[in-house]
């Protein structure tokens, strides 16, 4: 877990001094992680969780699968005979913004952490890579009574600020926020190009899929779900009582039928791949995080296929 788990003595004598402790040690932690563990990780020119956007023309290269058809160089593609694409030189002093799921269906998880912790360790790992390269960092926190902006300002500290938000923010037991008014957002105040990226489980009824397509067409998006193990399959527990984080409603689940665990199983992993091909029609960069897995190595691996052949 990435918060420290106080004890029922230390809470009563110290709530708000014992909270304050345990969000700036899980600070402190996220911070050394990144700089110094992401550091040893990665190897190579980096400058950020993805290549960003730039105005300058770069060098070409060959066309591979997956890669943006609107980068196509068609002029040395025809001299070529053969697929090209013209990569950019990024831009300096770009603005990077967030938008951060704090709804209820954040507050779970049932292994090594809860989603809302690993929302933080990915807005600390986007934050301090992307002020690398003197970016400036803002965020729309999608609370469950309504959306808080965050102007994008440059500074370790601002971006530690924001961190703290997501960890310190008031639990509700449901909510009026849609994910979709969240990253309409990052269209509407954020008006300098860069990276956009949305922190959720995209776990959301509301109409977000459009709105990430017209965010993409004008940004380099990076779409980080996150998933709990339980999510994805049900425990042979008996007759279990589940409630949907997100409205309250309550519901039994007789889940020692055989029979009910596997449509459970089918319907999720439909509805993640269902997510995943949405990411795929807005040309989203995808990085998913589990709460039963090393998130540092997740960013590793996901950085290493962005950075693309060399």
């Amino acid at each position: 877990m990435f918060r420290r788990q106080a004890t029922d003595a230390e809470t009563q004598a110290h709530p708000y001094l014992d909270r304050r402790e345990a969000v700036s040690s899980v600070l402190r932690r996220l911070e050394l992680d990144i700089n110094m563990r992401l550091d040893g990780l990665l190897q190579g020119d980096y400058r950020g969780l993805v290549p960003g956007h730039g105005s300058e023309p770069g060098e070409t290269r060959r066309y591979s699968p997956g890669d943006d058809v609107r980068r196509i160089d068609w002029n040395v593609s025809a001299r070529m005979r053969e697929t090209y694409i013209r990569q950019t030189i990024a831009d300096r002093e770009l603005e990077t913004a967030v938008a951060i799921d704090l709804t209820p269906s954040l507050d779970f998880g049932t292994a090594d952490s809860e989603k809302r912790d690993l929302a933080a360790a990915a807005t600390a790992a986007i934050g301090l890579l992307t002020l690398r390269v003197g970016n400036r960092f803002g965020a729309e926190l999608i609370r469950p009574d309504g959306v808080e902006s965050v102007p994008a300002k440059q500074g370790r500290a601002h971006v530690m600020h924001i961190v703290e938000q997501v960890l310190t923010a008031p639990r509700a037991d449901s909510a009026t926020t849609t994910l979709s008014d969240g990253i309409a957002r990052l269209h509407g105040p954020h008006r300098r190009h860069g990276m956009r990226a949305v922190i959720s489980d995209f776990i959301d009824d509301s109409d977000w899929r459009s709105r990430l397509k017209v965010v993409s067409l004008h940004n380099q998006v990076v779409a980080v779900e996150i998933v709990d193990p339980r999510e994805m399959e049900l425990p042979n527990v008996g007759t279990l009582a589940v409630v949907d984080p997100e409205t309250g409603q309550r519901r039994e689940i007789h889940t020692q039928r055989r029979k009910v665990r596997e449509r459970y199983a089918e319907a999720a992993l439909a509805q993640r791949a269902d997510i995943a091909q949405t990411f795929r029609d807005s040309r989203t960069n995808h990085l998913q995080l589990s709460t039963d897995r090393d998130w540092l190595l997740d960013v590793v691996r996901f950085v290493a296929t962005q950075k693309g052949p060399t």
